[in-house]
């Protein structure tokens, strides 16, 4: 079953991860979703730009390719996003809106515009991420397969942002097992 559609604690995680994203500040919500789009679409607040990837079956980077397509679209002024995916109950609002202020603490000091960040937990490299808008195009038109942005940041020194402190940043492959719905 496709995660988005998981339930736990009684809500579906799609509708989690977008509630986790606005209570850290996020101002606009671009989700992408792919199968079973028709089930989860009802589950995503309807301030959320949806974005259906009819190529989900090739793999996580058409995920990301849709979802920054759809970016692109964003007026100039939203310089920067976060990229966050549904299966990570232990990332909660703080531990996103703690990752997203290390952009001022930044070592790099360029323009947010040109920002590359990478959660850190206990040195494992996960997510969530943070993409200068400069960058989007270029990990749009560069991604395949289930690989994601992760060779691009890591070529292109994406900056690692400790957070282990606060969460563990464990993916969750499987539903709970006391899953409620």
């Amino acid at each position: 079953m496709p995660k988005a559609l998981v339930f736990s604690a009684g809500e579906a995680w799609v509708t989690r991860g977008c509630r986790v994203l606005s209570e850290a500040g996020c101002s606009s919500l671009v989700v992408v979703i792919g199968a079973a789009a028709d089930q989860a679409a009802p589950l995503i607040p309807e301030s959320a730009q949806v974005v259906v990837n009819t190529d989900w079956d090739q793999g996580m980077a058409a995920s990301l390719r849709a979802g920054l397509q759809q970016c692109l679209l964003l007026p100039p002024q939203v310089q920067a996003l976060v990229v966050m995916l549904v299966d990570l109950p232990g990332v909660t609002a703080e531990v996103i809106a703690h990752f997203v202020e290390q952009v001022y603490g930044s070592s790099t000091r360029v323009p947010l515009t040109q920002v590359l960040m990478q959660a850190s937990f206990q040195g494992v490299i996960g997510h969530p991420v943070l993409l200068g808008r400069d960058h989007w195009r270029a990990i749009a038109s560069g991604v395949g397969g289930d690989s994601g942005a992760k060779a691009y940041l890591a070529l292109h020194g994406a900056e690692l942002v400790e957070l282990g402190q606060l969460a563990d940043g464990a993916d969750q492959d499987t539903p709970p097992s006391r899953s409620t719905h």
